[in-house]
């Protein structure tokens, strides 16, 4: 089955990934989701988890409506389910939640980094024009979004990571993601999510350096949600 959509990416949960510890179990929305964008090798696996994830943050939007954590995972959780199915409905479904918390939360530096992720992510999939007629996927919106994350969250490795590796993704000599990536590779690490992005930052410098572009853009998807279930 063709994986058309790829959903779209937190950066807080790019960066809690494999490389960084998580509980045996986890419980709270995050914690599930970033164990199935990167540790689960199983897709009926990890789309169960996602579920749980989007029962987890349903619920906690039921107490608090006003919870933007818990409204980001359940947004990130029909991204997430989209990606893996390949289901254009739900990924479109998905991308109208992102624009209404940009909306909402115009100065969270997460749900812009996810709308810019959704746009960036289908275009380097499909193709910007294939992208743009099926979805709605729009390269200038992605871009748009993902600098505002940059500049929303702060000079922490997290936001430049993601923005770079999404650049470097659909264009692996994108002058930008170059910079961004550099940027990340040195950037503070305030948290265990920072520490992941900068290492994944470093990772993608090796081949970029040595010009090799085929090898900077395969890394680049890698190091993306559900990068394990790229080639199978």
């Amino acid at each position: 089955m063709a994986r058309w959509f790829p959903g779209c990416v937190s950066a807080s949960l790019i960066a809690s990934a494999v490389l960084c510890p998580i509980a045996a179990r986890a419980e709270t929305p995050r914690e599930l989701l970033t164990q199935a964008g990167f540790v689960d090798r199983d897709r009926n696996v990890a789309l169960a988890r996602i579920d749980r994830a989007a029962a987890a943050a349903g619920q906690a939007l039921s107490r608090s409506p006003n919870d933007a954590e818990a409204a980001i995972m359940q947004a990130m959780a029909k991204g997430y389910r989209a990606k893996l199915l390949g289901n254009r409905s739900e990924a479109i479904a998905a991308r109208k939640q992102y624009e209404a918390l940009v909306v909402r939360y115009p100065r969270n530096a997460e749900a812009q980094a996810a709308l810019g992720a959704w746009h960036v992510g289908v275009i380097a999939k499909l193709g910007r024009f294939v992208g743009r007629a099926v979805a709605g996927a729009q390269k200038a919106t992605g871009f748009e979004a993902l600098d505002r994350s940059v500049a929303l969250g702060g000079n922490r490795a997290m936001f430049a990571g993601l923005a770079g590796l999404l650049r470097l993704e659909l264009d692996p000599n994108d002058a930008r993601g170059r910079a961004l990536v550099e940027t990340a590779s040195k950037a503070p690490t305030p948290t265990a999510i920072d520490g992941y992005v900068r290492k994944a930052a470093v990772a993608v410098l090796v081949p970029l350096r040595a010009g090799d572009a085929n090898a900077t853009k395969a890394l680049a998807d890698k190091l993306l949600p559900f990068g394990q279930f790229a080639t199978s």
